[in-house]
């Protein structure tokens, strides 16, 4: 049986989220300026309904982590990246430099920012969390302001000195 692609667009305090994915995993969750809400309840699986959820109750300080099954889509290096970054805790930053030693490649500092440029699960992948090494905000796919209002959120919601 051939499984279903499906997406919705969620409201969230930062801009309209597309959340992409089939009846079974999360493949994409990126910024989009389209003006309506959650109103495809009928079209979208029950995963992409999830993660809506998840992202809705992220958004008001009611969730930390999230338990979705994703399937983002790129190379074995970019995934291992991406492995990295989602154990980055909420409300913590690394820079480039530690999750490319994670990766075990610490010479690949650029090639970290590639990846983590790429992402394409944005939020729930926390490549908002990850800072310049002398803790300055850098890029940001969905927009520096962005970054600095999902690591305040942390910040407010979890207590810790983020920068």
């Amino acid at each position: 049986m051939e499984k279903k692609l499906s997406s919705l667009i969620l409201r969230s305090p930062i801009g309209n989220l597309e959340i992409k994915g089939d009846d079974t995993h999360i493949f994409r969750v990126s910024f989009v300026e389209e003006k309506r809400g959650i109103d495809a309840k009928d079209s979208s699986s029950e995963v992409i309904l999830l993660c809506a959820r998840q992202l809705d109750e992220y958004f008001n300080g009611l969730r930390k982590s999230f338990n979705l099954p994703l399937k983002p889509l790129g190379t074995p290096f970019q995934k291992n990246v991406w492995d990295q970054l989602i154990l980055i805790p909420y409300g913590e930053t690394a820079a480039y430099i530690d999750i490319a030693e994670a990766t075990g490649n610490p010479r690949a500092v650029r090639a970290v920012g590639g990846a983590n440029h790429s992402n394409p699960i944005g939020i729930i992948i926390p490549c908002h969390r990850i800072i310049g090494k002398d803790g300055s905000l850098t890029g940001y796919g969905g927009g520096l302001w962005r970054k600095k209002w999902l690591l305040d959120h942390e910040k407010k919601i979890s207590g810790k000195k983020i920068l």
